[in-house]
This record gives C-alpha cells, sequence and structure tokens, in this order.
C-alpha cells in the first residue's frame, strides 16, 4: 500500500498572489495596432500638408532655396486681386451649377431607371455611368470638337434647324462657362445617379403602396415619400457635389485654360499658375489656405442645414 506524500501547503497570500497574477487585466494594445495605420495615414497625408501649407502660405518661396518669412503679406495682396476675386467668383457658379442643377438632374434620372418595368435597366444605367470613367483629356478632345466655331457639331446642328451658327462657345466669356456647365453636367450627372439610384432601391416598396391607397399622385408620392426617405443620401451628394465643384480644375484647364479674359478661371486653376508658373508658391499657398477655409465652413454649413451625423429622434 503505497501512501501519497503531500508538498507542502501554500500559504493564502501565495494563493492570492497568483491569482491576482492570473487575473490582473492586460493593456488591450491591437486594437490600437490594427487602428494605427488609418492615423498614420491621415497625419502623414492630411495633417502635415495642411500645416506646411498654412505656414509656406506666410513665406515667399520660389521652389528653390529658403522661404523667406513675410507674415500676412500674401493674404494682403489676395484681398486685392482681381484675378483671384474673378476666380472665386468663376467658382461660385460652377458651385451653383453642381448643386442645383447636376444634382436635380441626377435625382430625375435615378428616379426613372427605378421605374418598374423598364427595359434594359442595366444598359441605361451604364451608358449614365461611362462618362465619369473617361479621361479627363478625352472628354476635353470630344467637347472641343463639339464646340468647335467652324466645324463644331453644336453650330452645325443649330445653322441647319435654326439657321443660326457660328457661336464662339470657347471664345466667349458667356459661352464659356455654359460650355464647361455642360461638360460637368454631362461627366457628373451620371455618377451622382447611382446615388440616388441607390437610395431608391432602399425605400420600402410599403410606403408607395400606402401612399397609392391614399390616392396620391406621382408628384404627391415623390414629395412626400420619395424625398423625405432620400434625404440622407441628398444631403451627401449635395455636399460632395459642393466640395467637387469648389475644386474644379480638369474642365476649365484643359478646354479653355482658364480664358477667355479669365471668365473660366478657377481657384484650383489660379494656384496652379501662381505655383508652377509663377514659382509664387507662398502666394498659392496662401490661395489655397483660403479654399480651404471657405469649403470646410461652407461644408459644415451644409452638414448643419441639411442634419449630416444627427441622430434621429
Amino acid at each position: 500500500m503505497t501512501t501519497a506524500v503531500a508538498g507542502p501547503a501554500r500559504t493564502a497570500d501565495e494563493r492570492t498572489g497568483q491569482a491576482g497574477t492570473a487575473h490582473r487585466p492586460r493593456t488591450p494594445w491591437a486594437p490600437y495596432l490594427f487602428i494605427s495605420p488609418f492615423y498614420l495615414l491621415y497625419v502623414l497625408f492630411m495633417l502635415v500638408p495642411v500645416a506646411v501649407s498654412l505656414w509656406l502660405s506666410l513665406t515667399e518661396w520660389v521652389g528653390l532655396g529658403t522661404p523667406h518669412w513675410v507674415g500676412l503679406r500674401n493674404y494682403r495682396l489676395l484681398a486685392t486681386d482681381i484675378s483671384f476675386h474673378r476666380a472665386l467668383g468663376n467658382t461660385g457658379v460652377f458651385v451653383l451649377v453642381a448643386v442645383f442643377v447636376v444634382v436635380p438632374l441626377a435625382l430625375l434620372i435615378a428616379q426613372a431607371l427605378n421605374t418598374r418595368g423598364l427595359r434594359a435597366r442595366d444598359l441605361w444605367r451604364t451608358a449614365y455611368f461611362v462618362p465619369i470613367v473617361v479621361s479627363p483629356i478625352l472628354v476635353a478632345l470630344i467637347f472641343g470638337l463639339l464646340f468647335d466655331r467652324q466645324f463644331g457639331l453644336i453650330n452645325s446642328v443649330l445653322h441647319a434647324l435654326f439657321g443660326t451658327g457660328g457661336a464662339d462657345w470657347l471664345g466667349d466669356p458667356t459661352l464659356a462657362k455654359v460650355s464647361i456647365s455642360l461638360v460637368m453636367l454631362w461627366r457628373w450627372t451620371g455618377y451622382l445617379t447611382v446615388f440616388f439610384l441607390a437610395g431608391l432601391q432602399n425605400v420600402p416598396r410599403e410606403l408607395y403602396e400606402a401612399a397609392a391607397l391614399d390616392g396620391a399622385g406621382r408628384l404627391r408620392t415623390f414629395t412626400t415619400v420619395t424625398l423625405p426617405a432620400l434625404k440622407p443620401v441628398t444631403a451627401f451628394v449635395v455636399v460632395t457635389s459642393f466640395i467637387g465643384a469648389a475644386q474644379i480644375f480638369d474642365e476649365p484647364y484643359l478646354l479653355t485654360g482658364g480664358g477667355p479674359a479669365e471668365s473660366t478661371l478657377s481657384v484650383t486653376m489660379f494656384i496652379y499658375r501662381a505655383a508652377f508658373q509663377r514659382q509664387q508658391f507662398g502666394y498659392a499657398a496662401a490661395a489655397a489656405v483660403v479654399l480651404f477655409v471657405l469649403v470646410f465652413g461652407l461644408s459644415q454649413l451644409f452638414n448643419r442645414l441639411l442634419g449630416i451625423g444627427r441622430t434621429s429622434s
């Protein structure tokens, strides 16, 4: 018969110490490690460039050598620069076109594409989305041919239908703005249509059936059912359209070069000219800071007006 030999009995303090070590909470570093790449990239490519631009706007620099500190002189020069004022006015026109023309048209097209029984629906969706994936250079070449004063298709059609023609679409200050607006309309409407179409497909069908039982027509159903249901999508589209139009560069740069007489000069083109054509990098940075402040401030205003980020009570 064997007898088990018991080991030395552990004291209460030893048991308590081991238990405390086993259940001691550890610092949860893993979540921070997983999200750290985002913050590193955000700081590196967002906060650092903004800070450098702000500092550079207070200097005079030609791209080489050491920047020379000038304080607020660049901002005082911007306040009296006629070209910058024109660029702000032109950009304001493009923003109004984007928000009050492109966005409503995209909503109407999405409503039409969401109609039941529409044939070749996928084909129409693809056709409306194609312009946004076309290269801006190709877009400029196509519309440059369409708007040509002597051989353009638009003037040829107008001459054949109404006996008029010869309009200088890219050489007249007013028509140049119209031309840029038409290119914006053609290029961005289909892209925004996709967002509205996704929102329409998430509207419960029961709401439309209830409206039909109440005797609501198409217009009343659209205003009382569709628009309220699309409010979050509409808010997102309006803000993104505003930000995109405020930074417009490709269309005026490739079609008109900002002319004629700076009638299509945008703020981003003004920044490009100041930095890369006149080597006034401090002056360009000051204009970029002004644009950033305006876009950020108005975006926050739109967010408040449209209720973005608010939880529904």
